[in-house]
């Protein structure tokens, strides 16, 4: 199962009215169950994944609430600049890796698509895809900082 199937299945969860959810494949157990708003998540990967990115392989008892599924990169018009926001909380990552170059760079060209940063939200790592195309002209936010749902991350100029 990847990231963003797990990510899409919490955000199922929190809009559903279930409070526990059990998943087992060959490779990994996932257990999801809620306590209040929140759902705390365990995921135990039994067989080796392959690696392009960081991979989620701990259990995650700390619970962050999940954010709403909404796009990536939520258009906030300011003339011909669209701000990408992040679409959860979690630790905001420029790079795959510390030495890995950025994603994006102020000035890079993107197009909707297109990997700009990565969230870690519960030991997962989540690329966050741009919904736009056009350039960067601003990066909002510092590299291994923490974010908020909805905060701006990114300014690009179609």
């Amino acid at each position: 199962m990847e990231n963003k199937e797990i990510q899409k299945l919490l955000d199922f969860i929190a809009q559903s009215t279930l409070d526990e959810v059990n998943i087992e494949t060959s490779e990994l157990k996932l257990s999801v169950k809620r306590y209040g708003q929140a759902p705390v998540v365990q995921q135990v990967v039994s067989a080796p994944a392959p690696v392009a990115a960081p991979a989620p392989v701990a259990v995650a008892p700390a619970a962050a609430p999940a954010a709403p599924a909404t796009p990536a990169a939520a258009p906030v018009a300011a003339s011909n600049r669209v701000t990408i926001k992040s679409p959860m909380i979690g630790t905001f990552y420029r790079s795959a890796s510390p030495d890995s170059p950025s994603f994006v760079e102020i000035g890079s060209e993107i197009s909707k698509g297109k990997t700009v940063c990565i969230i870690e939200a519960m030991k997962l790592f989540n690329e966050i895809e741009s919904e736009v195309s056009g350039r960067i002209v601003e990066v909002l936010v510092e590299n291994a900082t923490p974010v908020e749902f909805d905060q701006p991350l990114f300014v690009v100029e179609q």
